[in-house]
């Protein structure tokens, strides 16, 4: 007998409807047939969407327009796939990311029109097969495109943006007078379909960090002193080598990474900044960079190919300045930030995250309490306390510029 799961509201990945014309993603179901597993999306009008499949772990990657998801994406196990994420994944791209149990193959794939009350509905037929076969599809980027009323056509040249699409900020324009403004890029960790940590209230990590983004953003630029470059300004998923052209291209003097992780251990809490070490400074710490480091497998991105590549660029760059200039500002940034709230004992951490491995640009990483403690997930929550955190990483900053004598050449 078959199985079916029908996905109810949950608000993990939910995105609500912004405007009226957005297409409506309203219910998503699946059910094991035995011989194959059917995905099957209700959707408020007809689309055109694409796929293709990704090793290493193995995932079926459906790339839609951007839909409003009142549809939970949270899937009980079948044969075939053991979890289901969706979300935003750029602006105007929806993406759909199935983790696969086995090698599994797309054998039917269309979008059926309305049927009395049901309305329009995109069909995945899933079933398995071989190793070598699934190899080969991800080698040769075999991608299928999902039409209307049926249909699929195979291509086997995937577009560039389905691997690697780089957002650029734009380069700052030259004063008419004065001194250039120090440049500050700002990452609010995770997004889109990687909604980062989950609190223990349910809080997100990927709202919690563009809020308190978008809060310093606006603390540094009402100085007058700096830049704030944001690597997003919205609900979006970015691959980390995607953080880092941004923040090159703004060009930025300093990068600033905000996160909110969580712990098993529930009664830890506090703030920490971390910078760059191939060798973290403790189990703690490379645990957690290697949980982040993951973060483009979540989104549906295979960039394994390219991890030795940023691994030897940082190597043979030999970026010692910029990691001990980042030391010396996460110093500075620790000796405000204690002021006020609760670091965590040895606040100042290394690991080897790889968001902060721009070889040219001083990186931290601020991991501004657990979520999986509720007096951190409280207080995060609230504006007030995000606005004391983010005023008090301006002054570290004032402090880092002044001590190291590295103002006046801005």
């Amino acid at each position: 007998m078959g199985r079916r799961s029908v996905l109810g509201a949950s608000a993990m990945l939910l995105l609500p409807s912004m405007a009226s014309a957005m297409p409506q993603a309203s219910t998503m179901r699946i059910h094991d047939h035995g011989t194959f597993t059917r995905l099957v999306v209700e959707l408020s009008e007809s689309i055109e969407a694409s796929a293709f499949v990704l090793p290493e772990p193995r995932r079926l990657v459906v790339d839609l327009p951007e839909l409003a998801w009142s549809a939970d994406v949270s899937v009980s196990k079948t044969a075939l796939v053991s979890a289901v994420r969706a979300g935003l994944f750029e602006p105007g791209r929806s993406r759909l990311v199935i983790d696969l149990i086995q090698a599994t193959q797309l054998s039917q794939a269309y979008v059926l029109p309305p049927t009395g009350a049901t309305p329009w509905r995109l069909i995945l037929d899933l079933t398995p097969t071989t190793d070598d076969a699934f190899q080969a599809a991800a080698t040769l980027n075999q991608i299928t495109r999902i039409m209307p009323q049926g249909g699929t056509a195979m291509a086997v040249a995937k577009p560039a943006a389905a691997v690697e699409k780089t957002t650029t900020a734009a380069r700052p324009t030259s004063s008419k007078s004065g001194p250039r403004k120090i440049v500050v890029a700002i990452d609010p960790g995770h997004g889109g379909i990687d909604p980062g940590a989950i609190g223990a209230g349910g809080a997100y990590e990927k709202t919690i960090t563009l809020m308190a983004a978008q809060q310093l953003k606006q603390k540094l630029e009402a100085t007058g002193r700096y830049r704030a470059v944001l690597t997003r300004t919205r609900d979006t998923s970015l691959v980390l080598r995607q953080r880092i052209e941004i923040a090159r291209h703004a060009p930025a003097d300093i990068f600033i990474s905000l996160h909110a992780d969580s712990i098993r251990d529930r009664d830890i809490r506090g703030l920490s900044v971390y910078t760059l070490s191939e060798k973290a400074s403790d189990a703690e710490a490379e645990a957690l960079a290697e949980r982040e480091n993951k973060a483009d497998l979540i989104i549906g991105m295979d960039l394994t190919k390219e991890s030795q590549e940023v691994r030897n660029i940082l190597i043979d760059l030999a970026q010692r300045e910029s990691m001990n200039l980042a030391a010396r500002l996460a110093t500075s940034l620790i000796d405000e930030l204690k002021r006020e709230v609760t670091l965590l004992r040895n606040a100042h951490r290394f690991a080897g995250f790889a968001v902060l491995k721009s070889p040219d640009i001083p990186s931290v990483l601020i991991e501004m309490g657990y979520l999986s403690n509720r007096v951190d997930q409280s207080s995060l929550l609230k504006e007030g306390y995000r606005g004391k955190l983010m005023s008090a990483v301006v002054r570290g900053l004032d402090r880092y510029f002044k001590e190291a004598q590295l103002a006046q050449r801005y």
